[in-house]
């Protein structure tokens, strides 16, 4: 018999760890190929891993809660043959192997945050737990530089950091250099100023990962992009017609439901393309402009945490791709079978509150986008219409739509004028638009 040890797979760009969720298998089981045997965890989804081989798990060796890096093993199967093998993935492996006690402190399960979520500037290797302690103990870059790691290649690791956190004593933490305008920001979340009161009755409820990962987000947001938001009502008369007219021929001829959203996505894309400096990012004091459009799908899952998977080259895609791939991603986020890959890279977002009954909303900017639209419920009222015969009043299909941009960056005439444009284009829907 040979030994095959399971390594874990590449996930994406810029995914370089994952933490162990859950064995579904235990030591002793017989697993067959493509069988999920493990579920894991990064900063931006949840995920199974398949074993590309039969054979048998003779050694678990990342556990629950422990963090793998890409291309590690985490596991070891028994399999028909002789010798050792192994999956090959693409990525580069460390030239010198760190003993256990500095492999225990660089991959120290998760407790916080995931890293990626921190703004350093790259100059240090941090784990994402030292990065969590760094920001929760509001450590700057300049102190973390001062401190002697003893870590593999001098990185820190989790018990050189919380050593310098005793060491502080009641010192007050020192200031981050000054940094270039917009470039890092303050750090996401801080240790709360006071105890909260718990009064008898009252239900303590952990946050899960998801929920602290959104949370960090959510205030990191806020803190990096001064928010604007502008405000518009659009006659959607023409779109629910459409909508109406084709659901039931697009159904049958594809098997799958058409909703409001690839009619959406199509009027955004073609306003960013009427407006490519949306379409941007900020690094420092540089612009980022886009090459691709691809738009984020805001999308929430049955246990009330959300996500956002991504609608790549969506500027390229019929109305009929955009509604597969729209229902495609809408039922693997609400299954948990996204992959990492399907939550990166989105350039611009768009959130549908109204599909919560909701007329409105302030949504808030996803870095490093610099623009979100939120579309509210389509409500039928009474409307002014302008005819030959003069001015009218008639029931019209009504949405509010909420353009929510970054003032560094977006301007209010072109924030503005980009909600304007896709005002127009769904106003102006022209009824014999194929599917």
């Amino acid at each position: 018999m040979a030994e095959y040890k399971l390594l874990l797979p590449s996930m994406g760009e810029g995914v370089m760890e994952a933490t162990i969720i859950t064995w579904l298998f235990n030591e002793g089981d017989n697993v067959k190929e493509d069988d999920s045997v493990v579920e894991i965890a990064t900063d931006k989804v949840d995920s199974d891993v398949p074993t590309p081989v039969s054979g048998k798990i003779v050694k678990i060796l990342k556990q629950k809660d422990e963090v793998a890096k890409v291309g590690e093993a985490i596991a070891i199967l028994e399999i028909e043959g002789e010798g050792t093998a192994s999956e090959e993935v693409k990525t580069e492996t460390p030239a010198a192997t760190p003993d256990a006690e500095t492999l225990k402190a660089i991959e120290e399960p998760l407790q916080t945050m995931a890293a990626s979520n921190v703004e350093f500037s790259g100059d240090l290797y941090l784990s994402p737990l030292v990065k969590s302690i760094a920001q929760q103990e509001n450590i700057s870059e300049t102190e973390l530089k001062t401190i002697k790691g003893s870590g593999l290649e001098g990185r820190i690791t989790k018990e050189d950091i919380l050593a310098y956190v005793a060491n502080r004593g009641s010192k007050p933490a020192q200031q981050a250099a000054p940094a270039p305008a917009a470039s890092t920001p303050q750090p996401a979340v801080s240790a709360p100023a006071a105890t909260i009161p718990v009064s008898a009755g009252d239900e303590i409820i952990p946050m899960d990962r998801m929920r602290k990962i959104i949370a960090e987000n959510m205030v990191k947001a806020k803190q990096i992009a001064p928010h604007v938001t502008s405000f518009i009502e659009t006659d959607v008369t023409n779109v629910v017609k459409w909508r109406n007219k084709n659901k039931a021929v697009f159904e049958k001829r594809e098997g799958e439901k058409l909703t409001f959203m690839p009619i959406f996505v199509k009027a955004v894309v073609k306003a960013i393309q009427d407006f490519p400096m949306i379409n941007v990012s900020v690094n420092g004091e540089n612009i980022i402009k886009k090459k691709n459009i691809n738009i984020g799908m805001a999308t929430a899952l049955p246990d009330g945490n959300l996500i956002v998977p991504v609608i790549k080259n969506a500027d390229q895609l019929s109305l009929s791709g955009l509604a597969k791939a729209i229902n495609d991603l809408a039922y693997r986020a609400r299954n948990k079978k996204l992959r990492p890959e399907d939550t990166q890279g989105a350039t611009y977002t768009i959130s549908n509150v109204g599909s919560f009954g909701n007329l409105m909303g302030t949504p808030i900017i996803p870095q490093p986008q610099v623009a979100i639209l939120a579309i509210g419920a389509i409500v039928k009222k009474p409307a002014v219409l302008e005819t030959a015969d003069g001015d009218v009043i008639a029931i019209r299909n009504l949405m509010f739509m909420s353009h929510s941009y970054d003032h560094r960056v977006v301007d209010g005439s072109l924030g503005g004028m980009m909600l304007k444009h896709v005002h127009d284009y769904l106003e102006n829907w022209d009824l014999n638009t194929e599917i």
